[in-house]
């Protein structure tokens, strides 16, 4: 995959993506049928931020390494990136090294997963490894707490896992956001080996992945509205809100995900009935109706290839 684990590779090719996105025509350059090449011509860019045609090049071939804040703000202008996306740029420009530090889900992390039913949540870290749940989010999930029914990575789950479109009724909106938290990740911790195996496997195995890795996309969803499925509910739209536990200053840590539902909304009945149908285990206290089982394990799993479940293969 360009770029993964090579901070130069993988800032070149990201303005290689977003330059191949932008229409000659938004920012007031001829276009036409003729043109052969999508998007902005390397000069067009290099012109519309100011900086020479040469640097450019060489920048975008690896080249040229750590440019200035001010050549970095010229060129997310010029490209028209968002917050999510000029942050990312600013984080490749840096050319940081270094892999992610070594976070787990504490007992304190899952004593208020538990606490927040009847409302489903789920923890990730910046692998999008799922190491924390609720009773009711995992069951929502498709499973979490069984690693029989589906994969606790939650991209391997996506692009691996036919079944992963039965949950998501908005599949390519949330694959879109994997590959884009997926991204930010590598250009953050760029010698993280889990990460770099994750990423390569997927690419390898998924060619849904490699479409949406190819647009150089970043989609950054912190709030709003997510489409699930169940057996037990059929379809629901449900607010989401993603509260982030930092490993250190400056870290990313981990990110709790909260579904809820509006009282007395249909949505809430449907979460209901979905909760009723959780047995209680013996032994293990009941929180709001929802057993309280712990899905924090001892250390985050990632697999260097993702698994795939049998008869389920992109």
């Amino acid at each position: 995959m360009d770029g993964v684990g090579d901070t130069r590779r993988a800032l070149g090719g990201f303005l290689r993506a977003r330059r191949g996105r932008v229409a000659p025509e938004h920012v007031g350059l001829a276009g036409g049928r003729h043109r052969r090449v999508r998007g902005l011509r390397r000069e067009e860019l290099a012109q519309l931020a100011g900086i020479s045609v040469d640097y450019y090049v060489r920048l975008e071939q690896g080249r040229a390494t750590q440019p200035s804040p001010e050549v970095v703000d010229a060129l997310a202008r010029a490209l028209g990136l968002d917050a999510a996306e000029r942050g990312h740029l600013i984080t490749l420009a840096c050319a940081r090294q270094g892999s992610a530090p070594r976070v787990t889900a504490s007992p304190l992390l899952q004593r208020l997963l538990d606490t927040m039913a009847p409302f489903p949540a789920f923890a990730t870290d910046h692998r999008l490894d799922v190491v924390a749940w609720n009773a009711l989010g995992a069951e929502l999930l498709g499973g979490l707490a069984d690693p029989a029914r589906r994969d606790r990575n939650n991209a391997a789950f996506l692009f691996l896992d036919r079944a992963s479109r039965d949950v998501h009724p908005d599949w390519e909106d949330r694959a879109s956001e994997a590959v884009g938290q997926l991204r930010v990740a590598a250009g953050r911790y760029p010698d993280d080996p889990a990460l770099a195996a994750l990423i390569t496997g997927l690419s390898d195995r998924s060619a849904d992945f490699r479409r949406i890795w190819a647009t150089g996309e970043i989609v950054m969803c912190s709030a709003g509205r997510k489409s699930l499925r169940h057996p037990v509910t059929g379809p629901l739209t449900l607010d989401f809100e993603t509260l982030h536990v930092p490993a250190e200053p400056g870290e990313t840590g981990l990110v709790v995900h909260v579904f809820s539902a509006g009282e007395g909304t249909p949505e809430a009945a449907a979460l209901d009935r979905l909760a009723a149908t959780l047995v209680p285990v013996p032994g293990v206290p009941v929180v709001s109706g929802v057993p309280a089982v712990s899905g924090a394990p001892d250390a985050p799993r990632v697999p260097a290839v993702p698994r795939v479940p049998a008869g389920r293969r992109d």
